[in-house]
């Protein structure tokens, strides 16, 4: 079989031909190729109710090592708390080696916030709590890594990791690996499709739940993960907002206004070099 068409539920439609099938594999024999060399026996994966965990803890399933699904809840809206269950449950019933601990962050969120300074610009503190609730979920899963020996698995994608730097530094951008860091966001919808993917999690808005409520990624950003991808392809062709008009423009300018604030955290951390005759 070549490949599976997947039609993407987003503003912009386009149809992804890849041999998903072969990707599974080949992302599967990586995920335990790496945990065999390093001697580690499982992974520990956030489930959110989102696509992207939901695709990572199935790959991670796949290796027949043990995976451990961890929900991490912070005041979450209700329609992510059911959809990462049901995906829970999904892996439970087809995969033996996959189990899940739900740990609740809202009381531990809440005395921080009771003893933190929030008497600031509204904004600013909404998006610092925001990426709190990040650094709090990465805090738990390296603890339950720790205890129990496994890997951390990175859940973002290509165009987030890579694009427009959508995630939280050492919040889920603290990882041990990355096994879908190279693939679309529509190439994910693509392998969710093959791994069987609920279905509520396959027609689910893309959504980073750090807010408590339901808002969507596209929402936040001013575009959709296809214009995204779009941007992302044409930036790298060396293209330029000059070279597009109306919609186009405006995409091509969001992606390059992320992809410049956010380039901190897709770059190497600045290391202030010494030279060596300060040191003699």
């Amino acid at each position: 079989m070549k490949g599976i068409v997947y039609f993407c539920t987003t503003p912009i439609n386009y149809n992804i031909y890849m041999n998903t099938n072969a990707v599974v594999k080949h992302i599967t024999d990586w995920l335990k190729n790496y945990a065999d060399k390093a001697g580690i026996k499982g992974f520990v994966v956030g489930i959110s109710g989102g696509i992207d965990s939901a695709v990572t803890s199935t790959l991670c399933a796949h290796t027949g090592l043990d995976v451990l699904c961890l929900e991490m809840p912070i005041h979450q809206a209700a329609s992510h708390v059911s959809r990462a269950q049901e995906h829970i449950h999904f892996l439970k019933n087809n995969f033996s080696n996959v189990r899940s601990s739900q740990v609740d962050l809202t009381p531990v969120f809440e005395s921080l916030k009771s003893k933190i300074d929030i008497n600031k610009d509204q904004k600013r503190i909404d998006m610092a709590l925001a990426n709190t609730r990040a650094r709090l979920r990465m805090t738990t899963l390296y603890y339950y890594a720790g205890l129990h020996g496994f890997l951390v698995a990175g859940t973002g994608n290509k165009v987030e990791d890579f694009g427009v730097g959508f995630y939280t530094k050492y919040g889920d951008g603290g990882v041990d690996l990355s096994p879908i860091a190279d693939l679309l966001k529509s190439e994910v919808y693509a392998l969710g499709a093959t791994l069987k993917v609920p279905k509520s999690i396959m027609e689910a808005a893309p959504s980073d739940g750090l807010f408590g409520d339901a808002r969507t990624d596209e929402a936040q950003i001013g575009a959709s993960y296809d214009e995204l991808e779009w941007a992302m392809n044409m930036k790298d062709k060396g293209r330029n907002e000059n070279d597009f008009e109306g919609r186009k423009k405006e995409v091509f300018a969001i992606f390059n206004r992320f992809n410049t604030a956010n380039a901190h955290k897709m770059n190497p951390i600045p290391v202030c070099m010494i030279p060596e005759t300060l040191k003699q």
